[in-house]
């Protein structure tokens, strides 16, 4: 069974959500940064964007040899705009001699491939933070329309569905192409496709398309049915085992909470 490597914060909560998306004969193995007593602020970014460190964990995985890799932060891999998500991939490139991809990277390259030109974002971040995410978009080429984010500095893996679920909605607009979510650790499986349904455009979220691009860095695709991402990039077969297809249509629920939501893993 072939494998992958995946670099996250050390308070990451949400591996489940990244095997998720995993087909059965691909195995994730996931290592941490160090620990950091600091929260979510710049502060804290800023020692997450460091490449040398990010090169360090992806080293602990070499021994089980996994194809390629992944910097599971989309902070963490913006913060110092392009040139410091370049850094990351080739740090973690030449320390581990395989491919890399990170979660910004990865976002920009998923709304390039739907077409998506004009975008609006949402993320859990406090306000600096937010707007350090659209400024690295806007170096990418990818215009920010509209922006929305909760604040918060600490502990968001703990966001309930309902809360993910009206800032994806609060933060559609209707000159955007689709909606870019950040963060690795804000559930987001169980609300994609649905949040979709209701606006009528893609969604794309950072653990949907760091494991997008990390699989295919192995020749593999991940597995969202009724995800447009998935969907729009999957083989007939794999279209097929899902049951995914391109949502043409909206349907009514905006502002529907617990009964449309479900739970999220």
């Amino acid at each position: 069974m072939d494998s992958v490597g995946i670099v996250v914060p050390h308070d990451m909560a949400l591996d489940r959500e990244l095997w998720r998306w995993a087909p059965d004969d691909v195995t994730l193995l996931l290592t941490r940064t160090p620990y950091s007593p600091l929260a979510v602020t710049t502060e804290l970014v800023e020692d997450l964007g460091d490449p040398v460190m990010i090169a360090r964990a992806a080293t602990d995985l070499v021994a089980v040899e996994p194809l390629a890799y992944g910097y599971g932060c989309t902070s963490g891999s913006f913060i110092y705009g392009v040139a410091g998500e370049r850094a990351i991939t080739e740090a973690v490139t030449t320390a581990t001699g395989r491919p890399a991809v990170t979660t910004s990277g990865a976002m920009v390259a998923a709304a390039a491939e739907l077409g998506l030109r004009r975008v609006a974002v949402a993320d859990p971040y406090e306000q600096r933070l937010s707007d350090a995410f659209v400024r690295y978009l806007a170096e990418t080429g990818t215009e920010v329309v509209g922006e929305e984010c909760l604040g918060l500095t600490h502990e968001i893996w703990r966001v309930d569905p309902d809360t993910v679920w009206r800032l994806l909605l609060a933060a559609d607009r209707p000159d955007a192409d689709g909606l870019l979510v950040a963060c690795t650790n804000m559930p987001s499986y169980d609300l994609l496709s649905r949040v979709e349904a209701v606006i009528g455009k893609p969604v794309i979220t950072a653990n949907q398309a760091t494991m997008w691009a990390l699989l295919r860095l192995v020749g593999r695709q991940p597995v969202g049915p009724g995800q447009r991402l998935v969907s729009a990039t999957a083989g007939p077969r794999q279209a097929a085992e899902q049951g995914a297809g391109p949502v043409t249509g909206r349907v009514t629920g905006r502002g529907a909470g617990p009964g449309l939501v479900g739970s999220v893993s």
